[in-house]
């Protein structure tokens, strides 16, 4: 199943070339300008597209990961702070994350049992469920990326690799 087409048409010319033509009169950088516009772009489509298949089911992207995270965590729970660390946001945006995903019945807070002051998120068996038909969903979109075959998509994620290397995500 392919990424739906926008129900808008679209300009009669690429807008970011547009700018590049424009920038080249005025600065140097042109070919980074294009490409990081370029991804800070499509970064926008593919959350617009995500959000738009996951809120049916009361989630958002960034919601969706939590619970994933959790998913995938031994126990179905980590501390508030590493869930920051691994989803690499800032800790006010993980505390409202869960404290969305809490107030649907998605996780509870715990407190952490070898650290007093610690609190724990732990996914409920609702959220679970719910982790599965939203990830139903998303494969069946192919993650807003159908206009890829699977080569591109590794030649993507190969391309993109040392700029998050650089930035230390690993």
């Amino acid at each position: 199943m392919g990424t739906p087409e926008p129900a808008h048409a679209g300009l009669p010319f690429d807008p970011i070339d547009e700018a590049a033509r424009q920038w080249a009169t005025h600065w140097d950088g042109v070919a980074q300008m294009h490409a990081v516009t370029s991804l800070m772009r499509v970064q926008q489509v593919v959350i617009a597209r995500l959000d738009g298949l996951l809120k049916p089911l009361g989630l958002t992207f960034a919601r969706y990961e939590a619970l994933v995270l959790l998913t995938f965590s031994s126990r179905g729970s980590l501390p508030l702070g590493k869930m920051g660390e691994r989803l690499q946001v800032h800790p006010t945006s993980v505390t409202s994350i869960v404290d969305r995903l809490e107030a649907s019945g998605l996780v509870v807070r715990r407190r952490h049992p070898a650290d007093g002051r610690g609190v724990l998120a732990e996914i409920t068996e609702s959220g679970r469920e719910l982790v599965e038909r939203a990830t139903a969903e998303l494969v069946g979109a192919d993650f807003g990326l159908g206009s890829l075959d699977d080569d591109r998509l590794g030649e993507l994620s190969e391309l993109l690799r040392p700029i998050r290397q650089s930035a230390g995500d690993f």
